[in-house]
């Protein structure tokens, strides 16, 4: 892993709450008709799982397996599909630079919002590649954060932006990546790479609530807020800003916002 490589979101609370509503339906319904009965998946960068537990439901009885850099989510992740009964699932801490896997062991390797936040991601999907059997699945999804669109037009919700990237590429990751997923799984190897793309769209109130309440609290209490004062993408004031823009974004009825994604087929 690159040295200077971070995870610009952290495991506060407010992130691990927006990851957790992340299901195969609203976050990878792209590999769905994939994720047949009996298959070995691996979820590379699983967080806390709930995407991992509905793939791990879905191929049941295949013997899926979620890895994640940190161990505390992980243990998240597997009291997780305990309480759901989930059995053909377990959960490991791990370096997507060097999977603990042999060649050839996967018919789907899966990350969502992982190559984003990685310093190198094609030697990610390299070892990705590397671990999933000839004929095999390697899917990914990633967002376009500079594609994001929202109403209305707060100011403070434009300087979110613009520190988001500036954070983002301090800490070695693309906020970009959804749009450079084909060309990196090329670089990779893969020489059939099927490429789609699909958008969330956050507008009811519950919607709101989620989205915008959770970045509400991670502009000032989540590592995002240390890490841009620290890289000097943004004061402490224009953090409050930040926040106090999410907060009116939310309680707007008219609001709207939509984050579009890359997506990836690659078989090696």
């Amino acid at each position: 892993m690159a040295t200077s490589e971070r995870y610009t979101l952290g495991h506060h609370e407010s992130v691990l709450r927006t990851h957790s509503w992340r299901t195969v339906d609203n976050s990878a319904a792209y590999l769905a008709p994939y994720l047949t009965r009996g298959a070995r998946v691996l979820d590379v960068g699983c967080g806390p799982g709930t995407i991992t537990i509905d793939i791990a439901q879905r191929v049941f009885p295949g013997a899926v397996f979620g890895m994640d850099a940190s161990p505390e989510v992980c243990l998240q992740a597997s009291t997780l599909a305990r309480d759901s009964d989930v059995l053909n699932v377990d959960f490991a801490a791990g370096d997507a630079y060097a999977l603990d896997y042999p060649d050839d062991t996967f018919d789907v390797v899966h990350a969502h919002q992982l190559l984003q936040h990685v310093g190198d991601p094609v030697a990610v999907l390299r070892e990705m590649r590397r671990v999933v059997k000839p004929g095999g699945i390697v899917a990914a999804r990633d967002v376009v954060y500079g594609a994001a669109s929202w109403y209305p037009l707060l100011p403070g919700l434009d300087t979110w932006m613009r520190v988001y990237q500036s954070v983002a590429r301090s800490n070695q990751g693309e906020p970009n990546a959804g749009r450079s997923l084909k060309a990196w799984a090329m670089d990779a190897g893969f020489t059939d790479v099927e490429s789609t793309a699909s958008i969330w769209c956050f507008s009811t109130t519950d919607d709101r609530d989620w989205w915008g309440s959770a970045w509400a609290v991670r502009a000032v209490e989540s590592s995002f807020a240390p890490q841009s004062i620290e890289s000097g993408s943004a004061t402490q004031a224009e953090l409050e800003e930040i926040s106090a823009a999410w907060t009116e974004w939310v309680a707007d009825e008219r609001a709207w916002y939509a984050m579009p994604h890359g997506e990836i087929l690659a078989r090696k």
